[in-house]
């Protein structure tokens, strides 16, 4: 097993870990809008949203269905690339910051295909494993679990801005979860080093052609 692979493997399964403890513990802990608060700018806040990262919704059934098969093909294909950028000796850089990206897609895909039908609702009271009533939706149909808060800085727009004056305004907003947090660790990554990483990437990808062809040239001589 290649390094590249043993630091991918390494990273995907130390989210999927993280991410589906974090959640089956706050299911099982809070109830539906529970806060606990550690300071004023970090709060644990138990939320569900049936759409995508960072609490965005993608509303309806069929809206709901369409996203979960969507994340599945994405999850497919994400396999498929991180084998290719392996075999292809990518920098291990961009391979890690692909595996955080894939492994946080995958967290949440767990969320949609299987949390409906193992846990029930969780209104006023934590969530139970397999409850005898059955599951709160059906297969893809889960909603995603979320609770880090931090809300950063409070205030409200100046009275003179166009559009939002006098409005309150929050940063940071959006509630979301470890897997949220890998999806944007990766980005992040590949961002702050895109020019190290694609100039690597580039040189590694026209060795693997040369190889490729002087293995095509040694079999038609053969």
């Amino acid at each position: 097993m290649s390094k590249r692979l043993k630091i991918a493997l390494f990273v995907i399964i130390g989210v999927l870990l993280a991410d589906q403890l974090i959640k089956i513990y706050i299911k099982t802990h809070f109830a539906l809008g529970e806060e606990h608060v550690f300071f004023s700018w970090f709060r644990i806040h138990f939320t569900e949203n049936p759409g995508m990262a960072f609490g965005l919704e993608f509303g309806g059934f069929l809206g709901k269905l369409a996203l979960s098969i969507f994340r599945i093909g994405a999850a497919i294909f994400g396999i498929y690339y991180l084998r290719q950028i392996i075999l292809k000796q990518y920098h291990i850089g961009y391979i890690t910051a692909i595996a955080f990206i894939f492994a946080g897609a995958v967290g949440n895909i767990l969320d949609s295909m299987f949390y409906g039908i193992i846990f029930n609702e969780s209104f006023g009271e934590p969530a139970h494993f397999f409850p005898v009533e059955g599951g709160y939706a059906g297969f893809l149909h889960g909603r995603v679990v979320d609770m880090f808060y931090f809300p950063l800085v409070e205030g409200h727009f100046p009275t003179w801005l166009p559009i939002w004056g006098g409005e309150d305004f929050m940063f940071f907003r959006p509630i979301f979860n470890f897997a949220d947090f890998s999806i944007s660790t990766g980005v992040v990554i590949i961002l702050l080093f895109q020019k190290k990483f694609f100039t690597e990437n580039k040189i590694a990808e026209t060795q693997a052609e040369q190889v490729s062809s002087v293995e095509q040239e040694n079999n038609t001589i053969s």
